[in-house]
């Protein structure tokens, strides 16, 4: 074969290839069974988001998990310091009655949430709701990427949304570290792997410096719960990520604090 020939026969060999590049790259990331969507790798999330599907396209925010409550919920009366903790499952698992009895202390924490979804139903399960102090624990399933892959500066700007809505509505802010994971159980493996210690750590440098900045309370959790070894402390909760009684006795105690410095901080203005 002379040299033009084979020339072009291998550039019709190259460029085939280069065609078949996307198929390819669709067999290497499978998608879900029955859902089209890709595969994220871990098979508790993958499963986790297809049976979030009608929640995603039909009410993103979940506006509806709250609705009847809030429309039968009086207006604050004079005098009370009435507190929202917004958050993910970690808040929604907290029985807040338990932990703070007789507090006027509303729980609007959403299981699998993350903050654009917060921001979502921010107006309804917050401004509306007209309290003195709001506290938010969200990030973590950001991190995991529950709705999908999120950059920290991502995360970031939702909390200065969140921030910046407390504040126009004069809301006292009071933000919570994201909590430490740990793997030493096996129902805990993939929630750890999900979610990787640099980031949260990040988040919680960048959290704890913004409330700083903008003369908000910050509410460090993580440095409480954490061990030697950098992971949430195996007694602290069974699954590696959702705190025990034990766990949510220790954030009570702190939240408890936070918020009344957030209230004296704000009858000093």
């Amino acid at each position: 074969m002379s040299l033009q020939p084979m020339i072009r026969t291998i550039s019709q060999t190259l460029f085939a290839i280069f065609l078949s590049l996307p198929a390819l790259a669709q067999q290497l990331a499978p998608a879900i069974p029955s859902t089209g969507i890709p595969s994220t790798g871990f098979g508790g999330l993958d499963q986790y988001r297809t049976s979030r599907i009608s929640i995603y396209t039909d009410d993103f925010g979940q506006l509806a998990r709250y609705r009847e409550a809030n429309a039968a919920l009086a207006p604050p009366a004079a005098g009370e310091s009435r507190v929202v903790f917004l958050g993910d499952s970690i808040t929604d698992y907290w029985k807040l009655p338990d932990y703070f009895p007789g507090k006027p202390y509303i729980n609007r924490g959403i299981d699998g949430q993350t903050t654009p979804e917060m921001l979502v139903r921010f107006r309804q399960d917050v401004i509306d709701l007209h309290p003195k102090v709001l506290v938010v624990l969200a990030g973590t399933n950001d991190i995991a990427g529950v709705t999908g892959r999120t950059s920290d500066e991502d995360i970031e700007a939702n909390y200065a949304s969140m921030a910046e809505l407390a504040r126009a509505h004069h809301i006292q802010m009071v933000f919570a570290s994201v909590l430490p994971v740990h793997n030493y159980t096996h129902d805990a493996e993939e929630s750890f792997a999900l979610r990787p210690r640099d980031r949260i750590l990040g988040l919680n440098r960048w959290l704890k410096d913004y409330c700083t900045k903008n003369h908000f309370v910050y509410l460090d959790y993580f440095s409480a719960v954490v061990d030697e070894r950098g992971m949430l402390k195996r007694a602290l909760a069974d699954d590696g990520l959702h705190p025990t009684d034990a766990g949510y006795k220790i954030m009570a105690s702190l939240a408890q604090k936070a918020i009344q410095k957030s209230l004296a901080e704000n009858r000093a203005r």
